[in-house]
């Protein structure tokens, strides 16, 4: 899924970013789906995940509920969760080895830490794709602190304006950087943005710009 893969920031923080997706295949296998996707996002729950989302109805800001979501989850959705540490991963990893759920199973991440992940849990990876950058008038791009943010929603959902507002309420004492982040996922319908790590990359801004 080609939406995950443009995120953008250095090394160590990167290493707090990781998306699973879960998804049927066309024609082949998405009739009767629904509930192996649900028992996909009941594990990402039970193993850590730091936000879930559906990219056919939304993330649970746009349901209602965390419970409303599970409860929709229809056949041919694409579910997402996000998660913060390689831990974390493993321990999902291992779990749907377990679980076996018969369903495309995508690891965003760094590509090295993914391969790890997967040799500890004893599974190969069937694909890899990399994200080539950014080409073109790139002076024309906002700030990369803000686009380290931005990135997180791979639809573009998030835009740097909001951000910036978000920011601005967290200087004046107005949010924590943890309520600005969760402000920040709202628009993200399929649930990628990792409010962990957007938290932390907040709090940079601020500190560095109040310096």
């Amino acid at each position: 899924m080609t939406h995950t893969l443009h995120r953008m920031g250095n090394r160590e923080s990167l290493r707090g970013d990781w998306v699973f997706l879960c998804m049927p295949s066309k024609d082949i296998n998405h009739e009767g789906s629904g509930p192996k996707l649900r028992r996909f996002l009941e594990i990402c729950l039970e193993n850590g995940c730091v936000t879930l989302g559906d990219c056919r109805k939304g993330n649970a800001y746009h349901q209602g509920s965390m419970e409303n979501m599970l409860a929709n989850v229809e056949d041919r959705a694409v579910v997402t969760a996000t998660f913060n540490n390689k831990d974390a991963v493993v321990k999902m990893l291992k779990a749907l080895k377990d679980e076996d759920l018969g369903l495309s199973i995508v690891v965003s991440g760094l590509a090295d830490e993914v391969a790890e992940c997967c040799s500890k849990t004893g599974l190969k990876p069937h694909t890899v794709e990399h994200s080539l950058g950014r080409w073109g008038k790139q002076e024309k791009l906002p700030p990369k602190e803000y686009m380290e943010i931005a990135t997180m929603c791979g639809h573009a959902m998030v835009s740097v304006n909001f951000i910036q507002e978000m920011i601005d309420k967290v200087k004046r004492g107005k949010l924590t950087p943890e309520k600005a982040a969760e402000e920040l996922f709202k628009p993200c319908m399929c649930g990628i943005f990792n409010t962990d790590r957007a938290a932390k990359l907040i709090a940079e801004i601020v500190n560095s710009e109040s310096n």
